[in-house]
C-alpha cells in the first residue's frame, strides 16, 4: 500500500496531492514507478476523478511524468534539476519585490499575521502553504504580473524539495525569522536591505536540501 490511511477530509484533490507528495519524498513511491490508478483509488476510497485531478497537478509541478497511452509515473528527486530551479527563485523574489516597492503598513500587518500562522503550523504541508502564501502577499502589488506568475510556476517547481526540507527538521521559526528581517527592513523603508533579506530567504534551504538528496542517493545506491 502506497499511503498509510484512506483520505477522509475535504478538498480532496489537494489533500491527494500532498499524500502523494509525502509519498513520494520519503520512498513510499518510488522514483520511476507507474502510478497504478484503480488500485490507488481503491486504496484511498477515493474516485478515479479527484486522483486524476492530483496527479494532474503533480505533473504540471514536475512531480510525475504523464506519457500518452502509459500513464502517470514518478520522477526522481536529483541534485541537479535541484540545482537548476532552486536559485532562479532567489533571482525572481528579490526583482518583484524593487517593483512592487514598500507596501502600506496594512499589508506588512498581515504578512505578520502570516508568519505567526506559519510557526503555528503543525504539518509541513500546511507550512509550505504559508509560506508561499507569505511571499505572494508580499509581492502581490508587483506590477510585472509575468515575473508574479513565474514565481508562482516555480513554488511548484520546488514544493516537493521543501517539503524533504521540512520533514528533516528545517524549524519554521528559521524561516519565520527570516521573514520578520524583510518586514522589519520595508518598516524601516529601506527596501535595498529588505531585497538582501528575501534574496538570503530564498538561498538558505539550499545547503539542507543538497546535504538531504546527497544522503538519500547514497541509501539507495
Amino acid at each position: 500500500m502506497f499511503l498509510q490511511a484512506p483520505i477522509e477530509r475535504p478538498n480532496v484533490t489537494h489533500v491527494l496531492a500532498d499524500a502523494l507528495r509525502e509519498a513520494i519524498v520519503d520512498g513510499r513511491i518510488r522514483a520511476g514507478s507507474r502510478i497504478n490508478e484503480v488500485r490507488l483509488s481503491s486504496e484511498l476510497n477515493v474516485s478515479r476523478t479527484p486522483l486524476r485531478e492530483a496527479l494532474m497537478h503533480l505533473s504540471a509541478e514536475g512531480t510525475v511524468e504523464s506519457l500518452p497511452r502509459r500513464g502517470f509515473f514518478i520522477r526522481g528527486l536529483t541534485i541537479e534539476e535541484f540545482e537548476n530551479i532552486y536559485s532562479i527563485r532567489a533571482i525572481l523574489d528579490p526583482q518583484a519585490l524593487r517593483l512592487t516597492g514598500i507596501p502600506e503598513q496594512q499589508r506588512l500587518d498581515k504578512l505578520e499575521k502570516l508568519n505567526r500562522q506559519l510557526i503555528a503550523a503543525k504539518s509541513a504541508a500546511r507550512r509550505i502553504e504559508l509560506d508561499n502564501a507569505w511571499h505572494l502577499e508580499l509581492l502581490t502589488e508587483c506590477p510585472n504580473r509575468v515575473l508574479v506568475d513565474l514565481i508562482r510556476q516555480f513554488m511548484g517547481r520546488t514544493r516537493r524539495y521543501e517539503l524533504a526540507l521540512l520533514r528533516e527538521g528545517r524549524n519554521a521559526e528559521i524561516t519565520a525569522s527570516e521573514h520578520k528581517r524583510i518586514i522589519a527592513a520595508l518598516r524601516d523603508r529601506d527596501l535595498s536591505g529588505a531585497c538582501v533579506a528575501l534574496r538570503k530567504n530564498m538561498e538558505s534551504g539550499r545547503a539542507p536540501i543538497i546535504h538531504w538528496l546527497k544522503d538519500r542517493e547514497s541509501a539507495q545506491a
